[in-house]
C-alpha cells in the first residue's frame, strides 16, 4: 500500500482533549489517521498522519 505522510508538532501549551478533537476532524473530514505519535520532554507533540493515496485506475470500469 502507498501512503502520504503529514507530519504535525503541536506545541506544549496544547493539551491532550484538544489535540484529540483536532486529529478526530481531520480523520472525519480528510481521511487521515494516526500512524505515529511522539512526546517530548518540553511537552511538544509530533504527529504522524496517513492516508492512503487514491487510486488513479479503477480496474473493470469501462466508459
Amino acid at each position: 500500500m502507498d501512503y502520504e505522510y503529514a507530519p504535525l508538532r503541536l506545541p506544549s501549551n496544547v493539551d491532550r482533549l484538544t489535540a484529540t478533537a483536532q486529529l478526530a476532524i481531520q480523520a472525519e473530514f480528510s481521511g487521515w489517521e494516526l500512524a505515529r505519535v511522539r512526546l517530548y520532554r518540553d511537552g511538544t507533540r509530533q504527529v504522524v498522519l496517513r492516508r492512503r493515496l487514491a487510486n488513479q485506475s479503477q480496474p473493470g470500469l469501462s466508459y
